[in-house]
């Protein structure tokens, strides 16, 4: 299968992945290749997890605007999160059954840098988790690097996500994130990007030591090519349970490409067995959408899974 058109796609900051303050630096350019999928592989429902709903999505985008996108890429339900929170919430009351609200711990842009280190950012989780009675799944996506998880508010956060049953949502290479899966075993962490430039066996044998980990494929375009690459197919085949598509809308033109960006991972999840790619694009994450998906922890190598 050939691919139809190119998004040229830019993401910067710290470590190469990430967007630091006010400045952004060119950190890499990756070209997107966004694949025409078969009928049947354009019948299966996604459950996004990576958007954003973020303040210069607002004015071009309206609430109604962007639901219908999700709805015509064959979204069934999304994971959302924001900066500020307000348009998260303000895309939740448009359709609760259809967003899952998850808490950024950025009030604004500026703090993506250090809010781990602020002793103000975990009262206003606490703030925001309280005043928005049970409505919130997970805390994220957030950035941060190696050695940033033994900081006492990421502990303080850490803790609150275990009191509330909430997931952790990582944009960290893959030492940082053995760091964060390691603070709260029975906490859930998912994995933005598969930490973007992971191989395929690198992220094998983290969720191999790690239960509690689970990962995103965000932007994560090297799965394949004219068809999914063997060494995925079997991390896929072997972790089934652990994976999840989404598009990160990080900048409001992603919208734009959402529903072509979708048919991308329609294209090779078609080449998985059924129940295995069912599992990839919205059932793993109707599980991490329940609370208490990891509130057992279990040996290494297995999924986790919702008591009872």
């Amino acid at each position: 299968m050939k691919p139809i058109t190119t998004f040229l796609h830019m993401r910067s900051g710290r470590s190469g992945l990430l967007l630091s303050g006010r400045v952004a630096l060119l950190a890499g350019l990756t070209v997107i290749p966004l694949l025409s999928a078969g009928p049947a592989a354009q019948r299966l429902p996604i459950f996004d997890a990576h958007i954003h709903y973020s303040r210069d999505a607002w004015e071009r985008f309206p609430p109604a605007g962007a639901l219908k996108i999700l709805r015509r890429g064959g979204v069934i339900r999304a994971f959302v999160s924001s900066t500020p929170d307000d348009g998260t919430l303000r895309l939740y009351r448009a359709a609760p059954k259809f967003i899952v609200p998850v808490l950024r711990p950025y009030r604004t842009r500026e703090d993506m840098s250090g809010w781990f280190r602020d002793p103000e950012v975990p009262a206003y989780l606490e703030e925001r988790i309280r005043t928005g009675r049970g409505v919130y799944r997970g805390i994220g996506e957030f950035h941060m690097g190696v050695g940033d998880a033994a900081s006492p508010v990421f502990r303080r956060i850490a803790d609150l996500a275990a009191r509330e049953n909430l997931f952790l949502h990582a944009h960290v290479d893959a030492a940082a994130v053995a760091e964060i899966a390691a603070v709260k075993r029975g906490v859930c962490v998912l994995w933005a990007h598969a930490g973007m430039t992971a191989a395929a066996e690198t992220i094998g044998r983290l969720l191999d030591r790690h239960a509690n980990l689970w990962a995103e494929l965000a932007l994560r375009w090297d799965v394949s090519h004219d068809g999914l690459k063997p060494d995925w197919r079997k991390l896929f085949l072997r972790h089934p349970d652990r994976f999840l598509v989404g598009t990160d809308t990080w900048a409001d033109d992603r919208w734009e490409f959402l529903p072509r960006t979708l048919d991308g991972y329609r294209a090779w999840l078609k080449d998985l067995p059924r129940a295995v790619a069912e599992k990839i694009a919205y059932r793993n994450a109707e599980r991490l959408a329940k609370p208490g998906a990891c509130a057992r922890p279990q040996a290494a190598g297995q999924a986790c899974k919702r008591p009872g």
